[in-house]
């Protein structure tokens, strides 16, 4: 089993951590990995001032990401399959211990790897920003840089709501992610951060657990809405279609999270399930569950700006190593190009 072990600088991890990594800094030293480093100054400036709870759970998506990107599986019994033990200093870390079994059972569907959580004190929680930005957003949104998300955010403005957008940075997408906010909502807020996560050692590429960091980021910027602080529930939507979200292995070798399971509806469920134990008054929401990627685009509400839009927009799952062109081969690619047949 390998050891990971995630807290911020200052906060001693236990003896026997194969793997340690300085969450919210800068690695010290070569053998020390760093996360999230970025994500404070980014949200201080925006004069965010989110939920502790709401810190922790990032901090927990940030230490998943991390011990997902430096525990290679060719080292694994079977090639695949992982055994991780992963220590993260949280603000509350007596709540998170009970709440553990859940978030291992969500990450073991989501990655196919063994966890084993703990939990330990020394959590990072910053000061609030003077002066607090109250956002008055109503809904939060994950925006992408792909299809699905852009038509989910066209929708939502449609719908008259002000969406909070909320970007993972990935090579290639930050500027389409921010042009896509500018034209879709200029007025309401767009957090863009990164990860920046930074094994000590050679990094895993199948990276099965990205999407905790769409979910931590999405979360943090809820807890920042006027409504939420009144006591309301903020909806986060996380735009799917439905065929990608449970990503049917179309071969015998894509069986299993050998297909990946980001916004799979059971892995929804059992975060859901933490969000309501943790007390975060946050939904998770998929309204393109039953619908295919054909049938987005042809409902999509705003068909001129999305008319403008598309073609800047990524689907490939293999973007980056092809020189950022879509590479039409792909499982993402192959949905996209087969939307024109949605009948």
């Amino acid at each position: 089993m390998t050891t990971v072990g995630c807290a911020p600088a200052g906060t001693p991890l236990p003896l026997g951590i194969d793997t340690p990594f300085v969450l919210y800094g800068h690695r010290p030293s070569p053998n020390i990995g760093a996360v999230g480093a970025t994500i404070p100054p980014v949200v201080r400036a925006l004069g965010l001032s989110p939920a502790a709870r709401a810190w922790d759970f990032l901090s927990i998506a940030l230490s998943v990401i991390a011990a997902d990107e430096s525990t290679t599986r060719t080292t694994s019994a079977d090639g695949w399959t992982r055994q991780i033990k992963l220590t993260v200093a949280v603000i509350d870390p007596h709540f998170w211990n009970t709440a553990a079994p859940r978030l291992e059972e969500a990450l073991r569907f989501l990655t196919a790897d063994i966890w084993k959580l703990e939990f330990i004190e020394g959590g990072y929680l910053p000061g609030p920003p003077n002066p607090i930005k109250v956002r008055n957003e109503d809904v939060v949104c994950l925006l992408s840089g792909g299809m699905d998300s852009l038509i989910g955010a066209i929708d939502l403005v449609a719908a008259g709501h002000v969406p909070f957008l909320v970007s993972q940075i990935a090579k290639g997408d930050k500027h389409d992610q921010r042009a896509f906010a500018q034209r879709i909502a200029k007025q309401a807020m767009h957090l863009q951060v990164n990860h920046n996560a930074s094994p000590p050692g050679p990094s895993e590429r199948s990276q099965r657990a990205r999407s905790m960091m769409f979910f931590g980021i999405g979360i943090l910027a809820a807890t920042c809405l006027q409504s939420y602080g009144k006591g309301a529930a903020v909806e986060l939507f996380v735009p799917e279609n439905g065929f990608i979200s449970l990503n049917v292995p179309l071969t015998p070798m894509r069986l299993g999270s050998l297909s990946t399971r980001t916004t799979h509806p059971f892995y929804l469920a059992k975060i859901q399930e933490v969000l309501n134990a943790a007390g975060l008054n946050v939904k998770l929401v998929n309204p393109y569950q039953y619908k295919t990627k054909g049938e987005m685009l042809a409902d999509c509400k705003n068909q001129p700006l999305l008319q403008q839009l598309i073609g800047s927009s990524t689907s490939c799952g293999r973007y980056a190593r092809t020189g950022f062109r879509q590479c039409g081969r792909c499982v993402p690619c192959l949905v996209r190009r087969s939307q024109r047949w949605r009948s």
